[in-house]
């Protein structure tokens, strides 16, 4: 109960506001406030139909908000709540059922054999388990869990993963007693922990939206200036207080646009629905417009850029000090600890009666025909051991005699970290047990007696690499122990003094979706990076094979030690040798290989990387702007790479099968997990599709929102400029605005959103709304709509019919109808359709404007209802909207001709805007430095063709070390 007080209940409740407090708080959101204040103003001044078209739009994005934020939170709450019944042992020895609510760490649970949703973090003391954790990483493949070694050091869950059970994973299979000890509950578990980034994530840093609260500050300025110019007039014309006070505080809710939120809401939206319908989901709408800032695209390489599974190409066994003949059938090998390996050292179970676990595994075990059967009753009292029965004798190749079953007694399964797995079986019925191990070649070199390495080890291994192999290293060691003493056994006790085997090739086949992916994003002028845990030379080996490094171009290794001693840390840039491995420099002088601007690629391992970040800060950034290859990476090193490009102002879009790429999907600006399942939440994506095509379509529909957020900005803040400098002009001659035409407008913005992406192209739209090039546009736009807007009031004036207002009617409805008024409202309705239609953004990022159907068709419906109300409008119109019936068929020509004279210097306006001229004051004062720092370093290597210096060992000045960890 003292434990239970402590830590509270196992729960990770999500709370769900009711509708009416979801209103509340969206209602209270100061945009909202805004909108809400300004509808009741309008309605206290007669503005019926603006009023009631906001009003209508803010009720419609304020419901769709509702839906959704209470939608997701439904959704969240019934993915993160769970309440199980679980078997607890207490202290005595008595077992107790109870909810899993109760659960607190510390308390001893049983699992069951069929399966269970497991509540809570627990480490498992006893037995294995095979659990699948797509929820939390997205990786569909179940991973085998393994008892933790008593005597360990202490234990540290991202440690000793292998040995924990994380809430929210589904524990497929249970051999054995499983037994586990309760770690962490609640909130504080794995589960828990992704759920509140989901509740509080992360806030994005982005110039558009710190630009867009900028630009409002600006509006306020120009509402300022309004309300000071608009209270000076209204005084001279002695109008009362009330009226102006409304009539102030009117012009401040024009220039402030209070539709601007579910403007620039509704465009996301949509991006959003296209993905959903291209199988990608999204947890994170706003994220979207970040993709298309994307300027580094880093991947994964087993399971994302080539197939998951692999093909065994044959085995290369020992012989003597060197490397026998490959053999291509591992059938054909003899009886011995080699084929054993092949056949045992895996972590595959048996679910109903199938084979469950890694692509890798599955290949490897089918190579050697035999076959995994479950063994009851041949190990310890309470244990059932996994058997591999070897093929019938009718089934194997002639000469090799087969009979003899091996048992797994104990299993370390693969860590990333490590890189490596392990078994320990025996003979069934017999003695004489064996550790059999498989990994990374160096890893498993390392942990061989020296002289059972064979002299060609380093040059056989770079042969089958630089081909595009993956090589596994097979060992293993006799062990005179029972079953009871290797239960007990440390994994680092059971993998040293090793004996090598030999070398397991496998052939790993790109996807056929990749090369065409990468080859369109470097199209693109987006640059491509592949981080993953294989061999350095077969990374290489795919980069060359999907496009990361084209055909002309070199690729340089980067070598970097720690100190050794009394040796210094020394960095080596080794230029690739003809044969594709690492060597010298023979193939090009020193400068040559940069020729034709960046044609060469520095590859590195994580080894490096470390040191690289630790001994090697000053050209760390150089690294990582020429860094197309980084292997032999941990998960936590994946993270650091993603983190340290973020360093350098790159935007990183990361992604992966999220296995071991969790850390570093959530640390990027944007993260796509390939993975089946919807509700995964590794990362902000999650594609359903197995293959990366899903980056281009994420990159266009980010590209294409954040357009379309740009060209809803400029209209909303051009047409509240339109009605501002309208409203001013009126009140100038003592006159009243009639807002019709603006209701007719509004609907076009949203509109404006309803535009499919185009083909990546070499060019990234802007994200600065501060820029020359938009503040100049709003700014030569703004001049060209007051002109025609006063241009129409001088003509108005100039007609001979014109009848000046009474100047002792006070502004209001007393004035109305006029023939000021009437004309402002043909040319600044026209203004705000016009205005729309030039802003619309089509290629390179969006569709032309002709195949947005519906805008077209509401533009060309709004458009003849406004000529119409401008050349013939019915008496009752007229009444309606306050317009003075004009007979002068010619006057109302003029007004269209002047409209249309705006149109056409509009849209050239913008065509010269759009090819740059307004940047041609920045080419006058000289070419400016970037900001982003990735581009300073580009261009600085660019000018220096010396670097990196090639077979050149590089020290760290004494005294300078520096951990950038």
């Amino acid at each position: 109960s003292l434990r239970r007080t402590l830590y509270g209940q196992n729960l990770i409740d999500v709370p769900v506001k009711s509708y009416m407090r979801l209103l509340l708080e969206e209602v209270l959101n100061p945009f909202y406030v805004f909108q809400l204040f300004s509808v009741v103003l309008w309605l206290f001044d007669h503005y019926y139909y603006y009023a009631g078209c906001i009003l209508l739009i803010s009720l419609a994005s304020i419901a769709l908000t509702l839906y959704e934020t209470r939608k997701q939170s439904s959704t969240l709450r019934s993915m993160a709540r769970l309440v199980v019944s679980v078997t607890v042992r207490r202290a005595t020895g008595e077992e107790e059922v109870l909810s899993s609510e109760q659960l607190v760490p510390g308390d001893c649970v049983l699992l069951p054999p069929d399966g269970l949703l497991l509540p809570c973090d627990a480490v498992l003391l006893e037995g294995e388990c095979m659990v699948n954790e797509s929820m939390l990483t997205g990786e569909s493949v179940p991973v085998m869990k393994t008892a933790v070694t008593r005597g360990e050091q202490q234990y540290c869950p991202d440690a000793h993963r292998r040995h924990t059970l994380f809430c929210g994973t589904q524990l497929i299979q249970t051999k054995g007693r499983g037994i586990v000890i309760v770690t962490r509950t609640g909130f504080c578990t794995a589960k828990g922990d992704l759920v509140s980034s989901i509740l509080h994530p992360q806030p994005i840093s982005f110039r558009f939206y710190s630009d867009a609260m900028k630009f409002l500050i600006v509006l306020g300025v120009l509402a300022l200036i309004g309300t000071v110019y608009s209270v000076v007039i209204l005084v001279q014309s002695n109008v009362t207080v009330m009226e102006l006070v409304v009539r102030s505080l009117d012009i401040v809710t024009i220039i402030v646009p209070p539709a601007l939120p579910a403007a620039l809401t509704t465009g996301m939206l949509y991006a959003q629905s296209r993905l959903k319908q291209h199988g990608v989901f999204c947890v994170s709408p706003p994220r979207i417009t970040v993709s298309g800032k994307a300027s580094v695209i880093c991947f994964d390489k087993t399971g994302t850029l080539t197939e998951e599974g692999l093909d065994v190409w044959g085995v290369l066994p020992r012989d003597g000090g060197g490397f026998g003949e490959l053999v291509p059938d591992p059938r054909l090998l003899p009886p011995g600890p080699l084929l054993w390996v092949m056949a045992s050292c895996h972590s595959v179970c048996l679910l109903g009666g199938q084979p469950l676990g890694d692509p890798l595994d599955l290949k490897m075990i089918e190579s050697t025909g035999w076959e995994l059967v479950e063994s009851a009753g041949e190990g310890e009292p309470g244990t059932d051991l996994t058997m591999m029965k070897p093929p019938a004798f009718e089934q194997q190749p002639q000469g090799i005699m087969l009979s003899e079953p091996l048992l797994i007694v104990r299993r370390f399964p693969f860590s990333s970290a490590l890189q490596r797995m392990s078994v320990v079986v025996r003979p069934k019925g017999g003695h004489g047990a064996q550790t059999l191990l498989k990994g990374a070649p160096e890893t498993v070199a390392s942990l061989c007696h020296r002289d059972s390495v064979p002299a060609g080890f380093s040059e056989t291994l770079k042969q089958f690499t630089s081909e595009g192999f993956r090589v596994l290293a097979l060992a293993h060691r006799p062990l005179e122990l029972s079953d009871s003493e290797l239960q007990v056994m440390e994994r680092e006790a059971v993998e040293s003094e090793l004996q090598f085997l030999g070398f397991l090739v496998m052939r790993n086949l790109l996807k056929p979706e990749t090369a065409p992916v990468i080859t369109t994003l470097r199209s693109a002028c987006l640059r491509t990076v592949m981080a993953t845990g294989d061999n350095i030379l077969t990374a290489v080996n795919v980069a060359r094979g999907c496009g990361m490094v084209g055909g002309g171009e070199r690729v340089i290794f980067v070598h970097a030690t720690p100190p050794l001693g009394p040796t210094p840390p020394i960095l080596r840039f080794v230029l690739e040798s003809e044969d594709g491995a690492q060597g010298g420099t023979e193939a090009l002088p020193q400068g040559l290989y940069q020729q034709g601007g960046g044609s060469y690629h520095l590859a590195l391992t994580g080894e490096s990387f470390s040191v690289l970040c630790d001994y090697f800060p000053e050209h760390l950034p150089k690294v990582l702007v020429r860094g197309t290859v980084f292997a032999r990476m941990s998960p936590e090193q994946k993270t650091q790479l993603v983190r340290a490009l973020q360093g350098i102002n790159h935007r990183v879009l990361m992604c992966g099968d999220g296995a071991n790429d969790c850390g570093a999907l959530r640390a990027a600006d944007v993260g796509v997990s390939l993975s089946e399942a919807e509700s995964a939440v590794a990362a902000p994506f999650t594609s359903r599709t197995d293959n990366i095509s899903c980056v281009p379509l994420l990159i266009r529909e980010g590209r294409c929102s954040l357009v379309t957020s740009f060209a809803l900005f400029k209209y909303m803040a051009l047409y509240s400029i339109i009605q501002y400098s309208s409203v001013l002009i009126l009140y100038t001659v003592s006159a009243l605005h009639v807002c019709f035409s603006v209701s007719l407008s509004v609907c076009v913005y949203i509109l404006l959103n309803i535009s499919l992406p185009l083909s990546l192209s070499p060019s990234r739209p802007p994200a600065r709304l501060l820029s020359m090039t938009v503040l100049g546009s709003l700014f030569l736009h703004t001049v060209l709509l007051l002109l025609t807007q006063t241009s129409a009031l001088l003509i108005t004036q100039a007609q001979d019919w014109f009848v000046p207002l009474n100047a002792t009617v006070v502004v209001g409805a007393g004035n109305l109808p006029n023939a000021e008024n009437t004309a402002l409202f043909s040319v600044s309705g026209l203004q705000y359709l016009t205005m729309a239609a030039v802003l619309y953004k089509g290629p390179p990022f969006r569709c032309p404007l002709y195949t947005n159907v519906l805008f077209v068709l509401v533009f060309l419906c709004l458009l003849g209802l406004l000529c119409w109300l401008v050349l013939a409008p019915l008496p009752w119109m007229c009444r309606l909207l306050k317009l003075l019936p004009l007979d002068d068929m010619a006057f109302k020509v003029l007004l269209l001709a002047l409209a249309a004279l705006h149109l056409i210097s509009a849209f050239m306006l913008e065509v010269l805007v759009d090819s740059e001229v307004l940047n041609c004051v920045q080419r006058l004062r000289g070419a400016r430095q970037s900001k982003k720092l990735y581009k300073r370093l580009d261009l600085s290597l660019r000018e220096q063709p010396d670097w990196p210096p090639l077979d050149q060992p590089l020290l760290t000045p004494p005294g300078t070390t520096i951990n950038l960890s």
